[in-house]
């Protein structure tokens, strides 16, 4: 039996469901069809769809029939759903694509098309609601081949090949080698028009009724009859013996909460108990084959099948497994990001893990986690999306939220290509990596390659810096949005045979990528909107004049009898809400359609710029600045003198004639900074860190200025004295062996062991003790801070490492208070020694607690 995958896409109300209904119906899987109005759809079973009458959820149904097993996805037709709708897509091997007959080609169809197109997906056309009155068959196929090319044929009346030459000449014409063997007498096959189909240079209609059922058994059986033989085909003993591949589309959670990984095998067999490598070795524990909402238990999946299974936790939607390679993207995403509101009662940290097990299932949320105010952001693609979020997370978590006001999901990208060095040489650490930064085709997104020889740098080096530059999203020097649009070369690198490590390449990669956006002319991108307008005639002159004034570019007008219709671009900031004018002045004759068209130049960019307020020389998390070994010690060099101190030459760079190389200064004119901030950011700085000890909720905490009350030595300050010591604690739980003991018995009792002894020291030197913690790789943790008797005890948030943390706390504190950092780390050393820091290792903070405890003994002695 033949396994194929077919999806079923349509703008929405075009009915696509209804057609789903009547090909369950005519294959005999059905006994009766169900309405999308009714809420009885087969396919539509979740309580909001039933609820909304739309898809909301791509679904699948299995139709047999004669020798083939179609796997029939339905998808959503609602814009605000697209990306649901798309995933789909990576795993069709034949599309049919609904229209309205009496609507034609509306904008979301557009859409569709050219997804299909990209996605190079073969094509069948379906033209619905024939049934209505004024629909014309003729009218309606010219239509089409106006707005989405040519190759569209009526195959209406041709269940199979006959002898109608006016049918064949309309095939033959859809291609250029067709229509030359057909001139000099060749007939057109089947199989010649299943390859057209196949290689997308035909496209068969078929006109009819979901609704009455008209058409739809002659269309079930004319596409089967036109799917090509070789598709899906049942496995053989060479397939059997083929390496496992397969395709995740779909992350979903039964009604009792087991996840569920949908999968489309491209090549070998999927059995029970295999185990998969999905980043880690995980066991098949089940495999399911779904239909609406029922399943039947396999007991093995085959090459073409689509099945959800379990026991898989780290899968991805888009991922390749086995011999599949690659993840597929993305093409349409959300352009809006919105602010969650949450009840006062709720636990954030519990709120953010609940929405990171929503984000697997969507990752287009982009769920982002604000440290600055503490808020949940989740990108959306419009209002009814929203409206169902809330009702997934209120049915799901028990949780009533709601959403501020969306806010554009701005890109960076830039004009010219740079030449980017990061260097990182502490104390026994060494790497050097050399890229060149260039812009490339508007949305292509990022692109890596290597092109250095391996005389120069060992493919594994190699292969590590791509991988760094791969694992992470990269951002922009002008706002801190996303970077995209960008082509990253690796032409030179350097290691060391003794000391470099893995982490060495990863901090040189990150700050030779981000030295050289600092020298790069940066380009602010916006998302756009693709519309199309229709206004009665005397309105086109008002849409025309509101276009310009929206920063948009429109077509020549097409002018018919009573409307005028008006294509172009226009950015989403400024169209966003245009349909209640164009209700408005067209007195609601006017219809306004729009697709996200991708992301293009900003219209306002020193506004946004300014608005955001972002500063690339204070984002400690992204430095652009090299490590340097210099009198045997690192040295941090700013980014517009590495060129003066990097190591190997650059690669086909020219030098002015002082040796170095010309650089270009970021387009937002920033350079050299002052860093130097006022006594009151300081004070909310360290109320917000360290010293909120009064507790209005679990994460919330009410500010209090800090004692100033300690003995200890350090540097003077003008701060009165206060003096900070900060220790690294999970550096010091492994540097001390009474301590690392207990990690492997009780990691918390070593951690308990260590505040113990950590709060009798304190209490001898009277300073304000600061214990971090990692917390970095707890899924969904935002971060806590609390006392623990007389000090205080900091759990980082995910994402954070205590490294970063206390390089931020110190960047910021150690201007205006005496700090001391207790850690054996060389890389947290040499930043807090450029912050002006005293540094003392885990040993020497074990000497200094052991002085402490004999003077306190010799005290308490006498």
């Amino acid at each position: 039996m033949k396994h194929i995958a077919v999806g079923i896409l349509a703008h929405v109300d075009a009915g696509k469901t209804t057609l789903s209904e009547g090909l369950l119906y005519e294959s005999g899987m059905i006994k009766k069809t169900g309405r999308v109005d009714n809420g009885d759809a087969f396919l539509d079973t979740d309580d909001m769809e039933k609820a909304r009458g739309i898809t909301i959820f791509s679904k699948q149904a299995v139709i047999r029939y004669r020798d083939t097993e179609i796997t029939l996805l339905d998808t959503p037709g609602h814009v605000d759903f697209s990306s649901e709708m798309e995933r789909a897509l990576w795993v069709m091997d034949y599309a049919i694509l609904v229209i309205s007959g009496p609507d034609g080609v509306q904008g979301h169809t557009f859409t569709l098309w050219k997804l299909l197109k990209r996605h190079n997906i073969p094509t069948f056309i379906f033209i619905n609601k024939m049934d209505q009155e004024g629909t014309d068959r003729d009218v309606i196929l010219e239509n089409i081949r106006k707005h989405m090319g040519e190759g569209f044929v009526d195959f209406t009346s041709h269940g199979g090949n006959d002898d109608d030459s006016e049918f064949n000449e309309q095939i033959a014409v859809c291609d250029e080698k067709v229509l030359e063997g057909y001139l000099e007498g060749e007939v057109i096959t089947d199989s010649v028009i299943r390859d057209m189909i196949k290689r997308r240079k035909l496209f068969p209609c078929y006109f009819g009724s979901a609704l009455r059922l008209q058409g739809v058994h002659s269309f079930l059986d004319s596409i089967l009859h036109y799917m090509s033989d070789d598709c899906g085909k049942e496995n053989n003993t060479d397939d059997t013996a083929q390496a496992f591949g397969a395709r995740v589309f779909k992350i979903a959670r039964d009604r009792k909460g087991e996840r569920l990984t949908y999968i489309k095998l491209t090549q070998g067999v999927l059995r029970v108990k295999d185990v998969i490598d999905t980043g880690e070795d995980e066991k098949i524990n089940q495999i399911r084959i779904y239909s609406g909402e029922q399943y039947e238990a396999a007991s093995e999946a085959c090459r073409g099948q689509i099945c959800a299974v379990t026991g898989l936790t780290k899968t991805r939607p888009g991922q390749g497994l086995g011999n599949e390679n690659g993840d597929n993207a993305p093409d349409l995403s959300p352009v809006l990001t919105y602010t969650m509101l949450l009840p006062e009662d709720t636990d954030k940290a519990v709120m953010l893990a609940n929405m990171r097990e929503l984000e697997e299932e969507e990752p287009e949320l982009n769920v982002v986690w604000q440290e600055e105010n503490s808020r949940i952001q989740v990108s959306l693609m419009g209002e009814v999306r929203i409206e169902v979020l809330k009702k997934q997370i209120a049915d799901r978590f028990g949780v009533d939220v709601s959403f501020g006001e969306g806010d554009i999901l701005y890109k960076e990208t830039i004009d010219n290509a740079v030449y980017g060095v990061g260097h990182f040489e502490p104390l026994k650490h060494y790497a050097e990596v050399h890229l060149r930064i260039e812009p490339a085709e508007r949305g292509s997104g990022m692109q890596y390659i290597s092109d250095v020889s391996e005389d120069i740098l060992s493919k594994n080096w190699q292969r590590l810096i791509l991988t760094h530059l791969e694992e992470r999203q990269h951002i922009g020097v002008l706002t801190g949005s996303e970077l995209t649009d960008v082509r990253i070369t690796l032409v030179s690198g350097r290691a060391h045979t003794k000391h470099t490590e893995g982490g060495d390449f990863r901090q040189a990669t990150y700050r030779a990528v981000r030295q050289g956006l600092m020298q790069a002319d940066s380009v602010l991108l916006e998302p756009y909107y693709e519309f199309r307008i229709e206004v009665p005639v005397e309105n086109v002159g008002r849409a025309m004049t509101d276009i310009e004034a929206m920063y948009g570019k429109a077509e020549t007008p097409e002018i018919y009898e009573d409307h005028a219709v008006l294509t172009g671009t226009a950015p989403v900031s400024t169209m966003r809400d245009y349909q209640i004018q164009v209700n408005s002045y067209t007195k609601g004759l006017g219809r306004l359609n729009v697709s996200v068209m991708g992301y293009d130049v900003c219209h306002n960019q020193d506004a946004v710029i300014e608005k955001m307020g972002y500063d690339s020389e204070r984002d400690i998390d992204n430095p652009s600045s090299s490590v340097f070994c210099s009198h045997g010690a690192g040295t941090v060099i700013p980014w517009y003198e590495v060129f003066e101190n990097m190591h190997m030459e650059a690669v086909g760079q020219e030098r002015e004639d002082d040796g170095h190389i010309t650089i270009n200064r970021p387009v937002n004119g920033k350079g050299i900074v002052d860093y130097s901030i006022d006594e009151e950011q300081i004070e909310a700085i360290i109320n917000k860190t360290s010293h909120a000890n009064e507790k209005s909720s679990k994460h919330a905490y009410k500010k209090t200025k800090p004692a100033i009350n300690t003995s200890y030595k350090g540097k003077e300050r003008s701060n009165n004295g206060t003096k900070y010591m900060i220790v690294d604690g999970y550096n010091i739980v492994h540097a001390w062996d009474e301590l690392k003991v207990l990690v492997d018995e009780n990691l918390e009792g070593a951690r308990t062991r260590l505040m113990d002894i950590l709060c009798n020291y304190q209490a001898f030197v009277k300073c304000e003790l600061i214990l971090v913690f990692d917390a970095y790789k707890v899924k969904g943790n935002v971060g806590e801070f609390f006392d623990y008797n007389n000090i205080h005890v900091v759990y980082t948030r995910e994402a954070q490492t205590a490294d970063a943390y206390i390089e931020k706390l110190t960047h910021e504190i150690a201007k205006e208070y005496q700090v001391t950092v207790a850690t054996s780390d060389g890389l947290v050393q040499l930043i807090t020694r450029g912050q002006n820091c005293m540094v003392i290792s885990a040993r020497e903070l074990k000497g200094e607690i052991e002085r402490v405890n004999e003077a306190i003994r010799s005290y308490t002695v006498q």
